[in-house]
């Protein structure tokens, strides 16, 4: 169904499938809906479920005639959380999407990602190992992608700090969160750990028609329209709300089906 069609789509049932990753570890991926592939990636120390799923951003694709296959990362979600080193070699993410990819024999599709998921999806496409047709990256500046130890020194600190972190300190939300979402913390460091930043040159392989979709009030990890100034064929759609509060709004939902209906 277009944007601006009349009438209500039935919602669909999420089903869950788990398959092995590069190195055995057991990954869950969520599908929603038929059609055209849509592959999704959620943010940090969130889930398919939290990202795509609740706030209905998988069903409107659904609704769209596309199919939204959700992956929940290591560490996340339904997905194992392995603790020894060994199984997180450097931007080990990268290495679970080309997996996905390879294991539901993916050649034409779309790739969507959040914050975390968003930084994922350019690292795999800036150094193709991905090729989708159209790219979304929602949550994301240019810093979130050069800079990524300043990002990443935040989110070590709440594991390191956990159980020492008190209201009204910056980390207590986002100790919260990772609280409620069950995050194992030791395989939530190495995970950290094993992420680097992109060399910015590379952002000129990303040369599919790409949206980079950020809240108004997202500067979490800098600024969107830099990493739009710093792509080859990309355009810029804001949305309302800070980092968190923007996956929670419809409009996300909604910027991303239209880009890649278009």
């Amino acid at each position: 169904m277009a944007d601006g069609a009349e009438g209500t789509c039935e919602a669909v049932s999420a089903s869950t499938t788990y398959f092995p990753s590069f190195d055995g570890t057991r990954l869950a991926v969520h599908h929603l809906g038929e059609g055209r592939p849509a592959l999704l990636l959620h943010g940090l120390f969130s889930s398919a479920e939290m990202n795509w799923i609740k706030w209905g951003h998988a069903q409107r694709l659904a609704d769209h005639g596309f199919e939204a296959i959700m992956l929940d990362f290591r560490v996340h979600g339904q997905s194992e959380s392995p603790t020894d080193p060994a199984n997180y070699p450097r931007d080990v993410l990268t290495f679970d999407v080309v997996a996905l990819i390879e294991h539901l024999q993916l050649e034409d599709y779309d790739l969507v990602g959040f914050s975390l998921g968003a930084r994922t999806a350019i690292q795999c496409v800036a150094n193709q190992v991905a090729s989708p047709r159209k790219l979304a990256v929602c949550g994301m500046g240019l810093a979130g992608l050069t800079d990524w130890n300043n990002r990443s020194a935040f989110f070590k600190r709440v594991i390191d700090e956990f159980d020492t972190i008190k209201p009204g300190d910056p980390a207590y939300y986002s100790r919260q969160f990772l609280k409620s979402q069950g995050v194992d913390r030791v395989a939530a460091r190495l995970l950290l750990d094993a992420m680097t930043d992109l060399e910015p040159a590379k952002l000129a392989n990303i040369a599919m028609p790409t949206m980079v979709i950020c809240g108004d009030e997202d500067q979490d990890n800098g600024s969107a329209q830099e990493l739009v100034e710093s792509l080859p064929d990309a355009t810029y759609t804001e949305t309302p709300g800070a980092h968190l509060v923007s996956a929670t709004k419809p409009e996300l939902g909604e910027a991303v089906t239209l880009f890649l209906s278009d």
